[in-house]
């Protein structure tokens, strides 16, 4: 499998990569028959966020966003499989369970530890180290560079949180993922909007977010966690919901707009 089956890739010119690495859909052939019926529905996905972040690739972002669902293999979980969230329900690296504790295969066919090895190699280690060759070359270029992880999940799921999330959270590691200024930056543009937020609520970002932002080294990274209640049906056949998406896509694009500039004002 090549690189080019794993994820998609717009480079860029501005000192901007936007991941989304919960995007895909893609069940590999070979593996579809160990899937009940419901995994191979993929309700998990981060649906519809490369159209909704299409501001972004207009305005020189580089874009990143995965093919093969986290169905698979998580992307945005540590290789080692440990929770970032200990003491809460999460899902793993290589999930067993959808986000509503759904079995997602067959009896008997859950991925062996030689399995989930060969996961990491053929899916997980090429979109991070696309992460890490993309972001490498905009810090030599521009001396700094912003990674916005773009993610989406349904407004209401009690197995993972209690009552209804906010609309719009966002998460930069308790603030050791990116500058604080470029944190203040985001939230400053919250003030006058219809949305709920929050920063560093229940979702603190990700492995990818933890693992990548390093302020100290001029790699500023925040994740965006947002309901898909804003933008989309939450039913299937999921659909993207042009009127309920463009009273929230002008928020994010401020948002991410916001965080840029903040960055390239900082001293390098």
């Amino acid at each position: 499998m090549t690189d080019s089956t794993v994820f998609d890739f717009k480079a860029g010119k501005v000192p901007l990569l936007i991941s989304i690495p919960h995007l895909g859909r893609i069940i590999p052939d070979d593996l579809l028959d160990d899937y009940t019926d419901v995994a191979r529905t993929v309700a998990d996905t981060d649906w519809h966020l490369d159209q909704l972040y299409d501001f972004a690739a207009q305005a020189g972002a580089a874009v990143l966003s995965a093919r093969v669902s986290r169905y698979v293999i998580d992307l945005n979980r540590p290789p080692s499989g440990e929770s970032l969230y200990p003491g809460q329900t999460t899902t793993g690296l290589c999930p067993t369970e959808t986000f509503r504790g759904e079995s997602l295969y067959a009896d008997g066919n859950a991925p062996s530890p030689e399995a989930i090895t060969e996961r990491l190699g053929t899916f997980h280690a090429p979109y991070h180290a696309k992460l890490r060759e993309t972001l490498d070359a905009l810090k030599a270029e521009f001396g700094q560079v912003l990674l916005w992880e773009a993610h989406s999940i349904a407004s209401v799921l009690p197995r993972l949180f209690d009552g209804r999330l906010p609309d719009l959270n966002l998460g930069t590691n308790a603030g050791r993922s990116c500058a604080p200024q470029i944190l203040d930056a985001v939230t400053a543009t919250l003030g006058n909007q219809p949305f709920t937020w929050v920063a560093n609520g229940r979702f603190k970002g990700g492995y990818i977010t933890r693992e990548f932002g390093r302020p100290e080294e001029g790699i500023h990274a925040i994740q965006l966690e947002m309901c898909q209640s804003t933008y989309m049906s939450e039913s299937a056949p999921f659909a993207y919901r042009a009127d309920l998406a463009e009273r929230v896509k002008p928020v994010v694009e401020n948002m991410v707009k916001a965080a840029l500039d903040a960055m390239q004002r900082l001293p390098r």
